[in-house]
């Protein structure tokens, strides 16, 4: 294969003498991954990779061979004030994760501060990030994003993220594992609404899929399965600017109120899935209302 060299006309295409270079790279399908970035991979003195099985093929795929050194989250501290000393002979050294763009929930941000911090060249290799691979085919408003990346594990702590979350304007973009993407999808719908949405899996592999609609018809779609697989991006839409308020829906949580059945906690988690206003200020005001109303609710 034969790699832009510095007498090419696309100089860009060569690579200068020293330097850290964050290299971005395929998600699934091996071709989508530039010719600089080849180019970076085969001239560098060391590539810094998350995992160098992985990397390793990458690069045997395209006859590449070169130094590879381990740099993950349990080794990134140690690792990284070594590798500074070599950025500081004049060393240049690739850094490079399991799949997409480094830093962008992936290792490398550590070594990156501390080449920036050292006054150490920090070049970009710029290339696929699944965050922006989703967005360019949501159908979602694209002019202004959050990247939120994963959540937290545990639902209380996810759910206060998402409280936080639900009154963003901007499109937010998560990651999940296929094992944990339902119990996501409904906190989103308790403390979002059903907004419209699209679940991105396996991009740029075999068996890519994309599913567009509201929280809910995502969620039903895979409640359906058996079984699923495969790396997700989910992109949920932003608060609209006419969104219900918590204002506009105290007459409707005081009638329900009166009437009795569920506990605050259920009701608040009902009207947060139909509203779009979250579940935690629905629960907070049913709070304050619960002495006023005749026949109120136990608190559950």
């Amino acid at each position: 294969m034969h790699f832009p060299s510095a007498t090419d006309p696309d100089r860009d295409c060569a690579v200068v003498s020293g330097g850290l270079y964050v290299v971005a790279t395929p998600i699934g399908n091996l071709a989508d991954i530039t010719l600089r970035a080849l180019r970076v991979l085969q001239d560098v003195d060391l590539v810094a990779a998350e995992d160098t099985r992985h990397t390793g093929r990458l690069l045997s795929h395209y006859q590449i061979k070169n130094r590879l050194l381990a740099l993950h989250e349990h080794n990134e501290a140690r690792q990284t004030p070594a590798l500074l000393a070599r950025l500081d002979s004049g060393a240049a050294i690739a850094l490079a994760t399991d799949a997409g763009t480094p830093t962008v929930s992936d290792p490398g941000y550590r070594l990156v501060q501390a080449a920036v911090h050292a006054g150490c060249a920090v070049i970009p290799i710029p290339g696929v990030c699944a965050a922006t691979t989703a967005l360019s085919v949501s159908g979602l408003p694209t002019d202004a994003f959050v990247f939120v990346g994963f959540v937290a594990r545990k639902s209380g702590k996810r759910r206060a993220q998402l409280d936080a979350l639900s009154s963003y304007p901007q499109t937010l973009i998560f990651y999940e594992s296929p094992r944990r993407v339902q119990p996501l999808l409904d906190d989103l719908l308790t403390n979002l609404g059903d907004r419209p949405a699209m679940l991105g899996r396996e991009m740029t592999k075999f068996h890519e899929e994309f599913l567009h609609g509201r929280l809910s018809e995502i969620r039903d779609r895979l409640q359906s399965r058996q079984d699923i697989k495969g790396e997700i991006t989910l992109l949920v839409g932003g608060a609209a600017p006419g969104d219900m308020t918590i204002d506009r829906l105290i007459p409707e949580l005081t009638r329900r109120l009166a009437e009795g059945g569920a506990g605050l906690a259920q009701l608040a988690k009902q009207m947060a899935a139909e509203t779009g206003v979250s579940r935690k200020t629905i629960y907070a005001e049913a709070l304050k209302l619960r002495k006023s109303c005749p026949h109120s609710l136990s608190e559950k």
